[in-house]
């Protein structure tokens, strides 16, 4: 694969070419509480990363070793990553919000021989999944335990020397193992080069419309493939200036400091940010002043701004389908969503919808130098691109039924073609459920059109085996609050009956919503139920709830709440 990328395109070489060029620029922006941020800049960010490497390779470990990493996205998360590639080392990054179990099973898994551990929330309950005797260092921002435990970054890069010259890593050397967050069994420990990221970086930019005066927020997990591509590599292939966001309780203030010029979320965000506007004004009126010429255009400004979205050029969602009609929304408002596809195994770079081009349902075409194809029988999304994954860390036998007997990689979606040329995912090949009428049911379309609901965050449609699917539907944080009193508790209920059957009017009969099981108890990464990029585990979804299908059904109602 490395013939494909240029030595000057691979990562640390490109670190090194800011560093020379320019030194003084701001790199990243760090909060550090209170209203007050840190600003590193090239020179600074290389020089931190030098000294830590030379640390490092002062331990004792060998070239190839692996060290894991824990913690929110910071600047230091970063300079952490390059210090590992500088000291000739395998990154291994874990969720921030892993339980103590899966903590222990990854470090395990990936023979880490060292563990950074960064800005946290929950460090308490995470503590007892570092092995005992693994070495420790804590990262600036790191909870005061971490702090007292561990020997500091910041004392150890104070008497450390830099790591001279420019050492580089073999473009097909393995850069990274990265554990998927899984909605189903145990993370796999996904093995990326320095190749494969700098290839698909390079055509996920011939896309976006990133150069070094592009500014970023970091906030969704460095650890996770798209944040890991499009702000790490991102950044280090244009020489942009990366932000942090504090918490989600400054998540508006981070959004207003850093005016991102870029901007990629999650489906669930962008519904939170279209809630939020909607309980400030109601979506009737919005939708009449949007029609007024100069008033409309006015208003949109205001919106955007308050978003922290005003000088945002390019706007994308992905990691989860994006509700048609949330996109056709948000172009009300001028902003022109992406919609973007891809998975670890192919460094997040797969397929995008072109700016200016919507295609709702769609997620576009490939990007250049990506091949794809649909399996004539399962209709299996299979692509192949330089930038596939090297294998799942010792697993070979995972490794060889992730890929076709020709080496195309196996999506796990499913998939169709319009006229154009365009994908549309239709659901993944395991979601599919039979009822008891011998039906197959795609979920993923019908729970696109419900989440829509504006009480609603999260959904999870289901029904194996029952006559009809039905969906459990999560509120969000003004549907909990409305629900605690009779009178909110009714309006939810009959504005969901009428979407229900709105929805049911255009699906199929055997897809048609039997009912929804509407939920106050949020579903979260701690109790397990969604990932931590979000989404839904299905199987753990079945485990809690199943038991209950029978009589929510036997109930006869379209509407029913779960109570605990």
């Amino acid at each position: 694969m490395a013939s494909n990328v240029s030595a000057d395109a691979l990562a640390l070489q490109r670190l090194y070419r800011w560093e020379k060029t320019c030194p003084d620029r701001v790199a990243l922006t760090q909060p550090l509480g209170g209203g007050e941020v840190r600003d590193y800049t090239w020179r600074e960010v290389a020089d931190q990363s030098r000294r830590m490497a030379a640390h490092l390779q002062s331990l004792g470990l060998q070239p190839g070793d692996k060290v894991a990493l824990l913690s929110k996205n910071t600047a230091h998360w970063l300079m952490c990553d390059f210090a590992i590639w500088i000291g000739g080392f395998v990154s291994v990054p874990l969720y921030p919000t892993l339980a103590a179990g899966t903590i222990r099973q990854i470090l395990d898994h990936s023979e880490a021989k060292l563990l950074f551990v960064g800005k946290l929330d929950g460090w308490e309950g995470m503590k007892p999944g570092v092995p005992a005797g693994l070495p420790c260092i804590s990262l600036p921002l790191a909870p005061d335990d971490a702090a007292r435990s561990y020997p500091r970054w910041e004392d150890i890069t104070a008497k450390t020397e830099p790591v001279k010259g420019e050492p580089v890593r073999p473009a097909d050397e393995l850069a990274t193992i990265m554990y998927t967050s899984g909605t189903t069994g145990a993370p796999k420990g996904v093995m990326h080069s320095f190749a494969t990221f700098a290839w698909g970086v390079q055509a996920g930019l011939k896309r976006v419309p990133i150069d070094n005066s592009a500014r970023m927020l970091s906030y969704l997990p460095l650890s996770h493939v798209a944040e890991r591509t499009l702000v790490e590599h991102g950044m280090l292939a244009t020489g942009m200036h990366v932000y942090f966001a504090e918490s989600l309780d400054t998540f508006t203030s981070d959004l207003q400091r850093a005016r991102p010029t870029v901007f990629f979320s999650v489906p669930r965000l962008w519904v939170k940010f279209q809630q939020g506007i909607n309980q400030k004004m109601p979506p009737a009126k919005l939708d009449r002043l949007l029609k007024i010429p100069i008033l409309g255009g006015l208003v949109r400004k205001k919106i955007l701004k308050a978003l922290g979205l005003q000088e945002c050029t390019w706007a994308a969602g992905g990691a989860a389908p994006m509700p048609p009609d949330l996109l056709r929304w948000y172009n009300k408002l001028g902003l022109d969503l992406v919609e973007v596809y891809g998975m670890t195994e192919n460094c997040g770079v797969s397929h995008a919808t072109l700016p200016g081009k919507q295609r709702p349902g769609t997620v576009g075409l490939p990007y250049d130098g990506i091949q794809s194809r649909l399996d004539p029988v399962s209709s299996e999304i299979q692509m192949k691109a330089p930038c596939l994954m090297l294998g799942y860390f010792k697993e070979p036998e995972l490794s060889r039924q992730a890929l076709t007997d020709d080496g195309w990689l196996k999506t796990g979606d499913k998939g169709a073609l319009d006229a154009e040329g365009n994908l549309r995912i239709t659901g993944r090949v395991k979601d599919l459920f039979k009822t008891s009428k011998g039906k197959y049911v795609a979920p993923a379309p019908i729970e696109d059109k419900l989440v829509m609901h504006p009480a609603v965050e999260a959904v999870c449609v289901t029904g194996a085996n029952l006559g009809q699917p039905l969906a459990l539907a999560m509120l969000n944080p003004d549907g909990v609050k409305r629900s605690q009193d009779s009178a909110g508790r009714a309006e939810i209920e009959a504005s969901m009956l009428a979407h229900i059957k709105a929805i049911n009017e255009l699906l199929d009969p055997h897809e048609q919503l039997d009912c929804v099981v509407l939920m106050v108890e949020a579903w979260t990464v701690e109790n397990d139920i969604i990932t931590p990029t979000f989404k839904v585990k299905r199987n753990r979804i079945e485990d809690l709830f199943a038991q209950n299908y029978d009589t929510w059904v036997g109930s006869r109602k379209k509407v029913v709440w779960y109570v605990k």
